[in-house]
């Protein structure tokens, strides 16, 4: 059996400016030694890099795309990537459109491949969209659980905004999810209408950008606000029952 490389899960901005303000010294390192990456998005990755120092050597880079539209029966053809022709261990990146990847991101099939298949996975700090939010809300970061996406119709989306409050409620729990950037304030609505006066509901849009927003208030509050809107910006949106 040929030796294989190690993947490692590089963080990017959530923001597009400067990675070198948002990211540790050993990711910016990292980056310079790899010359394999799987990325959910080519284009976003190649700006990203160039960003970090590689500009003029993003040609030389091998690159593929791993994200919603991949076919799964593909994926386990990755693993050439962990070994050059002539049989020499290759290291591999793992990188995602923003963020943490592997974290809501369909990354995490590729670490589950490598883990299947005794390739080492190392991960790297960096911002998480999730975390951060968490973070600035003031709700309760001892027990929270990420719920992914709710449902895009908007009578499916309450009925499970109200399934997830009950949650919150029984057990003390921060609900996390997150939503298209064009049906934000569709669900800004559906959460008002569907949730009790007293759920504390708090808005974090463009987290670590000169536009962040986060603010957190009880639904009772936000619907004596009707002119807030969140527009077509990356969200999380968080929730903690009484």
């Amino acid at each position: 059996m040929k030796e294989k490389g190690t993947l490692y899960l590089i963080p990017s901005p959530l923001g597009d400016y400067d990675p070198s303000q948002v990211l540790p010294v050993p990711v910016l390192e990292i980056i310079h030694d790899i010359r394999k990456y799987v990325v959910e998005e080519a284009r976003t990755v190649r700006r990203f890099l160039s960003a970090a120092g590689l500009k003029g050597h993003i040609a030389e880079l091998e690159m593929r795309e791993l994200n919603e539209h991949t076919d799964p029966r593909t994926i386990d053809s990755f693993l050439d990537m962990f070994t050059d022709p002539d049989g020499t261990p290759a290291d591999v990146g793992l990188i995602s459109e923003a963020g943490l990847p592997a974290v809501a991101d369909p990354g995490a099939q590729l670490v589950a491949l490598c883990h299947r298949n005794g390739i080492k996975v190392v991960p790297f700090v960096g911002p998480s969209s999730l975390m951060l939010g968490l973070m600035a809300s003031g709700l309760n970061g001892q027990r929270f659980a990420f719920c992914g996406y709710l449902p895009a119709k908007s009578d499916e989306r309450r009925k499970e905004i109200r399934e997830i409050e009950k949650r919150s409620a029984r057990l003390n729990e921060t609900e996390i999810f997150i939503e298209t950037p064009y049906r934000n304030d569709s669900m800004l609505t559906d959460l008002k209408e569907a949730l009790q006066g007293g759920t504390r509901l708090c808005i974090a849009a463009d987290i670590t950008t000169e536009n962040e927003t986060i603010l957190t208030r009880t639904v009772k509050e936000w619907s004596k606000d009707p002119s807030f809107t969140i527009g077509k910006r990356p969200c999380v949106f968080l929730i903690l029952a009484k």
